[in-house]
């Protein structure tokens, strides 16, 4: 209706809601962690539809959610309007446990990550370890950096006097902020960990990283990334790809042109979406998506041949790609832990039986201690 006008005669249901058109929204409260989340929604909502729009909200699986109203639980099938549930309600969510996506429920107060605080009380922080000059001597012997655990918070000066003498480069484990320019004349670097460090998107030279034509392995986990930029994909050489922990919302596209990507791990961060350039990654025997905001997964994951294993828990996953057992034809292991799939959704693929006699052969071939449980297949999860 515009204002200062007529009132449009296909308005229906103002005030007592009476009619056949759509009802006036309602606002209500869920009351969940201690903290109070509103919502606003037709009354002739399901409360299947009520607890879609909380999944993002809170992390809970839909099937992990109980609603309670005036001491009674809410049945799915239920409008809100059948439940009784009218505009300023206040509505108490309980969550199962295990049963969410990403890294748990959504709570009042979320922890912060650790920081290290330079305090001149704190007896904690030790002094940054020297390094000793035969070490350099050493390293261009051995073409190993190791400098993991040190209390570094700067790359020394000495590694990139290694040039290209320098195979592998350990820097995992310390607080090193920067990855500099510098890392460019390490040219024959074929594996780069820096992980459980204090990077972020800003402070790591990926001009310089694209420039190493020799690097099969980047391991970043544990560090302070949101994304990743579309220069990873001149990175052609990379074997395996190590993310996991981080918070990034998305994979770049370009992540495509890794034609010789095996092992792509991304787990625990809070990623929604995965790009259908994926399907181009034809190398992939493993990926790990797991504990992150997935809904859906692209079809284009029918192309990778290659796929042993598929880790997908803690996703918000209703579903998988069409094609995914009748294409992947390798694929042994599927992780699908809290996720919203069934087994009855699974039996409907084409090419799961073919997939679950995989699966059962691989474990039949493992110690039996390691496949105590194994010989059914609760909601598709397998774990190494």
């Amino acid at each position: 209706m515009e204002e200062g006008g007529a009132a449009d005669p296909n308005e229906k249901g103002k005030g007592k809601g009476k009619g056949k058109g759509e009802s006036k929204d309602i606002t209500i409260s869920i009351k969940f962690s201690g903290r109070s989340i509103p919502l606003t929604l037709s009354p002739d909502s399901t409360i299947t539809h009520l607890k879609s729009l909380l999944q993002p909200l809170t992390n809970v699986l839909t099937r992990g959610q109980k609603l309670i109203f005036k001491g009674k639980v809410l049945v799915d099938t239920m409008t809100l309007r059948a439940s009784e549930v009218t505009g300023g309600a206040k509505v108490m969510l309980m969550a199962s446990q295990g049963l969410h996506q990403g890294d748990g429920p959504i709570l009042k107060q979320a922890q912060s990550e650790p920081r290290r605080v330079d305090n001149a009380n704190t007896k904690l922080e030790k002094p940054q370890v020297p390094v000793d000059k035969n070490r350099l001597e050493r390293w261009k012997a051995t073409g190993v950096v190791a400098l993991s655990q040190c209390n570094l918070k700067a790359i020394p000066d000495e590694v990139w006097a290694c040039g290209p003498s320098a195979r592998v480069l350990d820097l995992s484990n310390n607080s090193v902020q920067d990855v500099p320019a510098q890392v460019g004349c390490l040219s024959s670097i074929q594996k780069l960990f820096l992980n459980a460090n204090s990077i972020m998107d800003e402070s790591i030279s990926w001009e310089a990283l694209k420039s190493l034509k020799y690097l099969t392995v980047l391991s970043l986990n544990q560090n302070h990334l949101t994304s990743l930029p579309s220069s990873l994909g001149e990175l052609t050489s990379l074997r395996q790809l190590h993310v996991a922990n981080n918070s990034l919302t998305s994979l770049p596209i370009e992540i495509g042109l890794l034609t010789q990507l095996e092992v792509l791990k991304v787990n625990n961060n809070r990623i929604s979406i995965i790009p259908a350039r994926i399907g181009d990654c034809n190398s992939l025997i493993e990926v790990d998506l797991s504990s992150n905001l997935l809904s859906e997964l692209p079809e284009t994951f029918g192309n990778l041949h290659d796929l042993k294993a598929l880790h997908l828990s803690n996703n918000g996953l209703k579903s998988l790609p069409s094609t995914l057992f009748k294409m992947c034809l390798q694929l042994s292991t599927l992780d699908l832990h809290n996720t919203e799939i069934t087994m009855d959704l699974l039996r409907q693929f084409e090419g799961w039986e073919s997939f679950d006699e995989r699966r059962l052969l691989k474990h039949q071939k493992q110690l039996d201690f390691r496949v105590v449980n194994s010989a059914k297949f609760d909601e598709g999860a397998d774990k190494n």
